[in-house]
């Protein structure tokens, strides 16, 4: 791209609840914008009607180009991969024709999605981004902003770039409080180890800040942190912060009254969000699909066995997590108490 040439639009691949949410927000802003989507239906709803977005943050609705990948033209230079992180690598290779030779991909996703994009775009072409706001895919052309979270971006290597700065002031008409950062790989795994705290609240029926919040399940909670962290410290990584979660407090020297303090803050801050429950346990509970447990939660146990460390904890979540998925198990608190058994 020459200087003063026109970036041309935001490609977002995967128009669910965070893709459709960022999309709305930023073609409201005047970004031009276009959607994919592999659910005909919700392409469909957008195109005849537009993206509506609802909850307590404001409601709207919000037209914008939407297509299925099949009826996809051109090629972009500005592009966010927004789909379920099991679906990485198939959505990533479809994405790839339509990706600038000058363009790059941003895994607004959870886990270690930038690994596989990467992999198959090249890590020239790969930008990290962590997200934490409350968003669900209520139905076709719906959906719910739930509640505001962090949102930040960073360069793989740690450099800030052009390319980053002026992402990030795009970024900021949809979350005013987005950062840039030089440790994205910090974020991504402190947001493993959260992400493993969600996972084991969508064990059971009760909203994300309830299941925190009772104390017989706290020194499971830290344990988790804590096997996670250990891993996050042999991959070399300092894990960051964000909305409650403190990673210091879960490093296994530290005071366990500072990890209750963190979970507080955690607690308090899910209570502020319409979305009550995870991503996760309306996976389970009401779209009775798979979950991202695998590409999520089991991969830092495949890690770990690259250096030789144990993760039972996180082994059994994986496990209780399929059990669910397959039928085989209800759930109910007593996963907690199941999981609390794997505990070295």
């Amino acid at each position: 791209m020459t200087a003063g040439e026109a970036p041309g639009p935001i490609l977002i691949w995967g128009a669910g609840a965070v893709g459709g949410t960022i999309g709305a927000y930023l073609a409201r802003a005047g970004h031009p914008v276009v959607l994919v989507d592999v659910v005909a239906e919700h392409v469909a709803a957008i195109h005849d009607h537009g993206l509506a977005i609802e909850g307590p943050i404001e409601g709207f609705t919000q037209r914008a180009p939407a297509f299925t990948p099949d009826r996809l033209q051109g090629r972009y230079r500005r592009t966010l991969l927004c789909v379920k992180a099991q679906h990485t690598a198939v959505a990533a290779a479809a994405m790839r024709p339509f990706l600038a030779e000058d363009g790059y991909v941003v895994s607004a996703q959870n886990g270690l999605n930038e690994r596989v994009i990467a992999e198959i775009v090249g890590r020239e072409r790969t930008i990290g981004a962590f997200v934490n706001f409350g968003a669900d895919y209520l139905g076709p052309g719906r959906v719910l902003h739930g509640g505001r979270g962090a949102v930040v971006l960073g360069e793989l290597d740690g450099r800030i770039t052009p390319r980053l700065v002026a992402l990030h002031e795009t970024l900021r008409d949809f979350e005013p409080g987005a950062i840039t950062t030089d440790n994205i790989w910090g974020y991504l795994w402190g947001k493993l180890a959260y992400g493993a705290l969600l996972f084991a609240t969508a064990l059971t029926n009760d909203s994300i800040a309830d299941a925190l919040a009772l104390p017989q399940y706290f020194a499971l909670y830290r344990a988790l942190g804590v096997e996670i962290l250990r891993v996050a410290a042999a991959e070399q990584v300092r894990p960051e912060g964000f909305n409650g979660f403190h990673p210091a407090a879960f490093h296994a020297g530290a005071d366990p009254a500072a990890a209750q303090r963190s979970i507080n803050e955690m607690v308090a801050h899910n209570r502020k969000s319409a979305k009550s429950h995870s991503g996760i346990w309306r996976d389970l509970a009401v779209r009775k699909r798979k979950t991202e447990v695998d590409a999520q939660i089991a991969i830092i146990g495949e890690i770990a066995a690259t250096r030789g460390l144990p993760t039972p904890l996180v082994d059994c979540l994986v496990r209780l997590v399929h059990e669910i998925e397959d039928g085989k198990r209800p759930m109910e608190r007593a996963n907690l108490d199941a999981l609390a058994e794997a505990a070295p």
